[in-house]
């Protein structure tokens, strides 16, 4: 774990954490408000931050209380939970979420610009949002405090908050940026009106994070084609500073799921499944939020052509869809929700018969103590993702095969196969290359899996929630208090090497073999090392075949 020193003087150093959405739900009961707090993964990444930086939380509560409760709400929340609410209008912040966010920046980010339809009110709501966040956040920042803004709905806060704060003389804040979704291609980022706000509200950071190689290359990309900005392989130059770029791969709270385990009635359930239901059969789990970037129909129509052209499995092969309800008001989710039933009642209906289902497609949310069995039970993971920030079902899926080996069939298209050296690496979009994972997977022997299961465990259990949160605020405390250095010279349109798919496969994610050593920019001692140079145009999508031995196992 990278250790983040004590702040100067032995003094508490403020971090002020600022997403969308506070992490603190609020109920009321008989009059009485109840707060909790979720242990989603920010919470978790700030888990290991020395006792001496004092942790705030500012984001909108979902939800609205009675005006007279305001102050009351308020103060219990910060002395309960260092919680700092901001109460956005309804209609406001459905412009800004619904509108903006997850209707233009989401379907862009992850490639899908087609489902987009741009209306100016909703980018009006975007900027209000992000300047009320500004003006609140503006109230309580003291001089030497880090602000770190997480996410694509306050793209443009790093910006608004700097000027905030020189209109009240507040200086040496720093303040850091994270993005958990893709940074998609400069060609993609063109399509987006005021594209250059975007890309100017994010260069008001000291540090601008992205969870991969690949989409940090593409924004210093996006700076220099559109903005004409000099570049570095980590970092930008604009207004005369530097900004710096890095790629910090986010991880899970392993021990979560480990203790999760060890419960009574998850070793029942496992027993349970495995001599009932499941005996002497090869299970595949698959567990996705119902979104059209997470590649359901793709991976139904590999199943079906996997059983069609695998007789044999027919009858001894069964995969568990897990699908998340999300944005279920959405028309668009609901006409992939209605696809998605189609397509499997159509593969049980053409494999099955009154003793076999070859396809279990649940549409619920799963609890905790049933997903962690089913983890556990389940001999292949399939993650057919089209676009994926990260994906952490397959950090999850490997810490829970501690016994059985599972192997791990994922969608190059997600970021955390830049980190899952040993897993079966597949294209999505090619129903074949699906159906050669699988049956790769079917036949592998048990010393192979097992080796590829070390291989990704390792990883995970060192590069966790934790870790990764810890090295961002450690990155972004080394940086300089004016950060006025010059970034070496790299013009957008320099020549720079460019990877393929194939080359990926071809260097063993496939079949877990050995890729050449590549350090990631975090080493293994928490040391930073430089991005490679940026790519010329962003163009390479999918992820590259970085060897994760070089951190100890994204």
């Amino acid at each position: 774990m990278p250790e983040i020193p004590d702040s100067p003087n032995g003094e508490h150093q403020r971090l002020l954490t600022v997403a969308n959405r506070l992490p603190i739900t609020i109920k009321k009961n008989n009059g009485q408000y109840n707060y909790g707090i979720s242990s989603g993964g920010l919470v978790t990444g700030l888990s290991g931050l020395p006792k001496s930086y004092e942790s705030l939380w500012y984001g909108w509560p979902g939800t609205q209380v009675p005006e007279e409760d305001v102050a009351r709400v308020e103060k219990e929340m910060m002395s309960e939970q260092g919680g700092v609410p901001l109460w956005i209008d309804d209609e406001l912040m459905d412009l800004h979420y619904n509108g903006f966010s997850n209707g233009i920046l989401w379907p862009l980010f992850h490639y899908h610009s087609n489902d987009m339809s741009f209306e100016e009110e909703p980018w009006q709501a975007y900027v209000e949002v992000n300047r009320q966040f500004a003006r609140r956040i503006a109230q309580d920042v003291r001089t030497d405090d880090i602000v770190w803004v997480h996410d694509y709905h306050l793209m443009l806060l790093p910006q608004m908050l700097r000027e905030e704060l020189a209109a009240g003389n507040t200086t040496n804040v720093k303040i850091g940026f994270f993005l958990h979704t893709p940074f998609p291609s400069s060609q993609e980022i063109m399509k987006l009106p005021y594209r250059e706000k975007i890309l100017e509200g994010l260069l008001h950071a000291d540090l601008v994070g992205f969870h991969t190689y690949d989409y940090a290359r593409h924004f210093l990309s996006a700076c220099g084609k559109l903005l004409h900005l000099t570049t570095s392989p980590n970092g930008v130059t604009f207004q005369k500073k530097a900004v710096h770029v890095g790629a910090f791969p986010i991880g899970i709270n392993p021990e979560k799921e480990l203790g999760l385990m060890k419960k009574e009635n998850v070793t029942q359930r496992v027993t349970g499944l495995k001599e009932r239901q499941y005996r002497d059969k090869t299970v595949i789990i698959s567990v996705d939020r119902l979104d059209y970037i997470k590649g359901l129909p793709h991976k139904f129509h590999a199943y079906d052509m996997f059983l069609e052209h695998n007789p044999d499995q027919v009858g001894k092969t069964v995969l568990i869809q897990i699908a998340v309800p999300s944005r279920q008001d959405v028309k668009e989710y609901q006409v992939l929700r209605s696809h998605i039933s189609e397509l499997a009642g159509r593969i049980n209906g053409k494999y099955g018969d009154v003793e076999y289902q070859p396809l279990i497609y649940c549409y619920t949310s799963v609890p905790p103590d049933e997903l962690i069995a089913l983890y556990a039970l389940a001999d292949i993971c399939l993650i057919t993702s089209t676009r994926d920030g990260m994906n952490l079902v397959s950090y999850e899926y490997v810490v829970c095969q501690k016994d059985n080996h599972g192997s791990l069939v994922m969608s190059e298209f997600a970021g955390a196969a830049q980190s899952m050296k040993g897993c079966i690496m597949i294209n999505p979009w090619d129903t074949g290359e699906i159906m050669d994972g699988l049956r790769k997977a079917v036949d592998m022997g048990p010393q192979q899996r097992e080796e590829n299961w070390k291989r990704m465990n390792a990883y995970v259990m060192k590069f966790t929630s934790a870790y990764w949160g810890t090295s961002f605020i450690e990155e972004l405390m080394r940086i300089g208090s004016n950060h006025i250095q010059e970034v070496r010279m790299r013009h957008p349109s320099d020549d720079t090497p460019m990877s393929t798919p194939d080359s990926r496969r071809e260097n063993g994610h496939v079949n877990g073999a050995s890729t050449p050593d590549r350090l990631p920019s975090i080493s293994p001692d928490g040391a930073r090392e430089p991005l490679p140079p940026p790519m010329v145009d962003g163009d390479v999508p999918a992820a590259k075949g970085v060897d994760n031995r070089s951190l100890e196992s994204a």
